[in-house]
């Protein structure tokens, strides 16, 4: 099994590799009827694609998305949706140094004991490359969820340096090249980042996903978590090594008085929360307060810094990455995370309307 596909109802494949020819994504269950447009989809793709700031890769590729099938006159027909992006900015010969070594932090070594083959070339299959496809999959998902739900995403933490939560406005994000919701960190990071850059090194960050509008009663008990799925969505982005909903790590902290979301009696018969330390799920099962998720992302392996490693005949290297790449990966994954929570999220509506009518 390779799993390359994602989801039960609302499921989606990717394919390419970062070198390759293009990338792209089958996504099946849309429902029929949903309009949309290449147009559309490239907004999403837009904010993900590289060479758009110094603070990302200088590889410049237009991520324009080709649909192939599944929309006629505008609207989905209810079959696969077969979505392209074409590349067409590989610089194959930045990679060939480190064709027969294996970079310290990259998946070289264990793409090459599962398959015995790997493609070198900008990491292939396992490039951040291919969450291009997800973004574009991510697009549709969102028109399956439909206006009602909001999701949005802000990079809250880069190296040891937090956002002030005082000063998150969520207007804020797209004003800035690290899509913070921190305006006065977000100037403070790109005096740090532009050092790191320069100096050829990465750092990692942390990145806050949150979906409101979601209604109580979606996911599932036991095996069929939101919560679970979401971490699954969440850490299967390159470069994630930890997810959290709500308070996450901090809940080990707390009392269970605290960390209890008391209830009083609101609107329409239904509770209010008076906090959000489950995140919006609780039981695996949304509340309907916001989903808030966030996921770390681990310094970009490829740097200019000298790493001991062997080679593929096992003797003894040092390995230095050159090419374009991210100096924060955290940036990029923004967009990211925002796919995978409407992915997720069409999948569990889906779900839960075909148990619970």
């Amino acid at each position: 099994m390779s799993y390359n596909t994602f989801g039960r109802l609302f499921r989606f494949t990717t394919w390419g590799e970062s070198h390759g020819p293009a990338l792209g994504a089958t996504v099946d269950g849309v429902p029929p009827m949903l309009e949309i447009t290449e147009a559309e989809i490239q907004t999403y793709l837009d904010k993900r694609k590289p060479g758009q700031s110094k603070y990302t890769t200088q590889r410049r590729e237009p991520d324009a998305v080709k649909i192939l099938s599944g929309v006629f006159e505008g609207k989905t027909t209810g079959t696969p949706v077969q979505l392209m992006i074409e590349n067409t900015d590989q610089r194959s010969k930045d990679y060939g140094d480190i064709a027969q070594s294996y970079r310290p932090g990259h998946a070289d070594y264990t793409y090459m004991a599962k398959y015995g083959i790997r493609d070198y070339r900008g990491g292939g299959r396992s490039s951040a490359r291919e969450t291009a496809a997800r973004v574009a999959a991510g697009a549709l998902a969102r028109k399956v969820l439909g206006d009602g739900i909001t999701i949005r995403a802000s990079m809250v933490q880069m190296g040891s340096h937090k956002i002030d939560r005082s000063r998150f406005d969520w207007a804020e994000v797209n004003k800035n090249p690290f899509f913070c919701a921190d305006p006065v960190t977000a100037e403070a990071w790109a005096t740090e980042l532009d050092a790191i850059r320069k100096s050829g090194s990465s750092i990692g960050a942390v990145i806050e996903v949150v979906a409101e509008g979601v209604p109580a009663g979606w996911g599932a008990p036991i095996y069929g978590k939101l919560d679970a799925d979401l971490a699954t969505a969440l850490m299967s982005i390159n470069a994630a090594k930890a997810v959290e909903i709500g308070a996450g790590m901090e809940a080990a902290c707390l009392t269970g008085e605290e960390n209890a979301d008391e209830m009083v009696p609101g609107t329409n018969g239904l509770p209010e929360f008076l906090s959000n330390n489950a995140g919006g799920i609780l039981g695996g099962i949304s509340t309907g307060q916001p989903i808030v998720a966030r996921f770390a992302v681990k310094p970009t392996s490829s740097i200019l810094t000298p790493r001991k490693s062997v080679n593929t005949k096992g003797e003894a290297t040092d390995v230095v990455t050159k090419g374009r790449h991210d100096p924060c990966v955290g940036i990029r994954a923004v967009p990211i995370a925002e796919a995978m929570m409407a992915i997720v999220l069409a999948d569990h509506m889906m779900l839960h309307r075909a148990q619970c009518g």
